[in-house]
């Protein structure tokens, strides 16, 4: 969490988590099962469902965000529809894993979502997310599944890279963000 100073260039420390232990990502057994991820943005925040035991992650929906806030309303409707066991914040880093000025947005974004959820809440490093959902969705553009007057879903797309990472984070024992 921010201390309300810019903390442009400061490492991000591993698994920084909201009310959760730090080890549960490591226990089969404990492990969530379904997890909804966020992708932060000051305008729009996309949001994936993933599933640890099929491995796989699917875009949802792009919420809206602005001076008010996140829509709330539709982010406590996402939580009742989909009852995931976690949720995952994307962690917006630079290269060389320093803190940028979204970084404070989105990890008081995943303290808000802890305090109103209740569910534990894990950061993950978003590095390069963005260029894997602008392929995505360069390429269903391409296939003829997206159009271009649905560009806004790029956030979500962004939202579901974030989550495969996390699985594969949980695959493999990696660390994350």
């Amino acid at each position: 969490m921010s201390d309300g100073g810019d903390a442009i260039a400061a490492p991000v420390q591993r698994n920084s988590h909201f009310g959760t232990n730090p080890q549960m990502e490591n226990s089969p057994a404990t492990a969530p099962t379904t997890v909804i991820g966020f992708d932060y943005g000051a305008r729009r925040i996309g949001a994936a469902l993933g599933n640890r035991i099929s491995a796989s992650a699917r875009a949802l929906t792009v919420i809206g965000n602005g001076a008010h806030g996140p829509d709330w309303q539709r982010i406590d409707l996402l939580l009742r529809e989909w009852r995931p066991d976690a949720l995952l914040v994307g962690l917006p880093l630079t290269l060389d894993a320093g803190e940028q000025a979204n970084s404070r947005g989105a990890r008081a974004f995943a303290a808000d979502l802890h305090a109103r959820s209740k569910l534990p809440v894990v950061m993950v490093d978003e590095r390069l997310s963005s260029r894997e959902a602008a392929t995505r969705f360069a390429e269903r553009r391409a296939s003829g599944v997206a159009k271009r007057k649905h560009a806004a879903a790029l956030d979500a797309v962004a939202a579901e890279v974030i989550v495969e990472q996390w699985l594969r984070e949980q695959a493999t024992g990696a660390p994350h963000g």
